[in-house]
């Protein structure tokens, strides 16, 4: 079986005109081309048809647009969601984007943002799952948030439905989505080279939210209602687990009753509303720096995210705030934030050349209980200050001791030959330069 990796680059050459096809014939048993069903093996008249459209049209709320089923909502900016207003996440982002930058590794993300989140007949990906519901959102000029689901309701409409969520696409200056660069970008990426389609997605920025959001507020269960309650403080009632919603769709493409795709698009509104929320919250944080953080962990992340954009004032400022914070606070949590927050800090001292206040939070850390490998970056770092830099060979020389003692374990032998060498070096300088192990200018 040919793995859906190899499928898609073999749809790529296809699309890109490296490989010829055939010309297209509607194979026997009613399958056409594009994957859909035709009319005949439908097993449906026209009638039944068209009664089945009606009753999609009045349970769901949508409307049918060039060939596709469009469900379209908007909350109003007065509506509150959690602990805010929906009216808020709208200035946030308008005012903080800016800073997308940040989250979207480098690329030049701009307004609109268009949110978006797919609902799929698997959660496994690969080219034989289908994106069945894939929401779109956006804040408009008045504050609110829009809405549009473009709904599969018959397989053969799947080309009509992608050539019009590829308009929404167009119009985007970047892609928000949560997990949507390993999975929501794949699978659309294959529908698309699957009708020989061009898929626009890969030529916007994008920006992933669950990153980001894993290092500011969570660790281990990261999901997005996890995160909505906890940096939100929305809660959902009556909500469609995830895992039941394809066997929703396949219930509805097997008797036509739209009724159970009530809460798949009422739990889709709501993702996309989260992820909203959620992103106005990150670049609110980014714009504001180090005074908007809630606590030594949003402070650290911070921290990184400033140092991988190169914003190294604003770096230090937040690693700052971070070991100040996580000084006051107790636990053990508190303890591995303060140990990342004294290293970041380190690193990005010595990027600005200020290598006495670098040396000072390398210190810090070995008096903090970190682990072997920060302790031995510490050493390594200090015994380097003091030859090369505060010119004290006998500090250098004992740094460099504590560094080869802690290396007796190291599988890496290229390393302890570097901290044998380093300590002969310093050992060789001594005895050049006399017992005092002080260079003079």
């Amino acid at each position: 079986m040919m793995d859906s990796a190899t499928l898609r680059d073999r749809l790529r050459e296809i699309v890109t005109g490296s490989v010829r096809l055939k010309p297209d014939a509607t194979p026997s048993g009613g399958v056409s081309p594009v994957g859909g069903v035709s009319p005949v093996a439908s097993g449906f008249s026209r009638t039944e048809a068209s009664r089945t459209d009606q009753h999609l049209e009045r349970t769901l709320g949508g409307e049918w647009r060039d060939a596709c089923f469009v469900v379209e909502g908007r909350v109003d900016p007065a509506a509150r969601y959690g602990q805010g207003l929906v009216g808020d996440f709208a200035a946030r982002v308008n005012a903080a984007a800016d800073g997308a930058p940040f989250i979207a590794s480098g690329a030049p993300a701009r307004l609109p943002l268009l949110f978006f989140d797919l609902e799929t007949t698997g959660l496994s990906g690969g080219a034989g799952t289908h994106a069945f519901l894939i929401g779109c959102g956006w804040f408009d000029d008045g504050g609110g948030f829009v809405t549009r689901q473009y709904l599969l309701a018959k397989f053969a409409g799947e080309r009509a439905l992608l050539t019009s969520v590829a308009g929404e696409f167009g119009r985007a200056g970047a892609l928000v989505s949560f997990n949507g660069k390993s999975f929501d970008a794949p699978v659309l990426e294959t529908r698309y080279l699957f009708h020989r389609l061009e898929w626009g997605g890969v030529r916007l920025p994008h920006v992933d939210v669950l990153h980001p959001a894993r290092r500011f507020w969570k660790e281990d269960e990261c999901s997005l209602m996890a995160l909505e309650r906890q940096v939100l403080g929305a809660t959902r009632t009556g909500d469609v687990s995830g895992f039941e919603i394809p066997e929703r769709y396949f219930r509805f493409v097997r008797t036509g009753d739209a009724q159970p795709l009530a809460a798949v698009l009422e739990h889709n509104r709501l993702d996309l509303l989260s992820l909203a929320g959620l992103t106005a919250r990150l670049l609110d944080l980014i714009r504001g720096g180090p005074d908007q953080v809630d606590n030594a962990r949003e402070a650290l992340a911070l921290g990184y995210v400033y140092a991988r954009g190169r914003d190294e004032v604003r770096a230090v400022g937040a690693y700052e705030r971070a070991a100040t914070l996580s000084t006051a606070a107790r636990g053990h949590s508190a303890g591995l934030i303060r140990i990342d927050a004294l290293r970041g800090l380190a690193l990005a001292y010595r990027r600005a050349r200020r290598y006495d206040d670098a040396a000072a939070c390398w210190t810090a850390l070995l008096g903090a209980g970190c682990q072997a490998n920060v302790e031995r970056e510490a050493l390594q770092a200090l015994a380097i200050h003091h030859e090369h830099r505060a010119r004290n060979l006998a500090s250098a020389k004992a740094f460099a001791l504590r560094t080869l003692t802690r290396m007796q374990s190291q599988p890496r032998p290229a390393w302890r030959r570097a901290a044998q060498q380093r300590l002969a070096r310093i050992e060789r300088k001594m005895s050049a330069y006399g017992s005092t192990g002080r260079l003079l200018d």
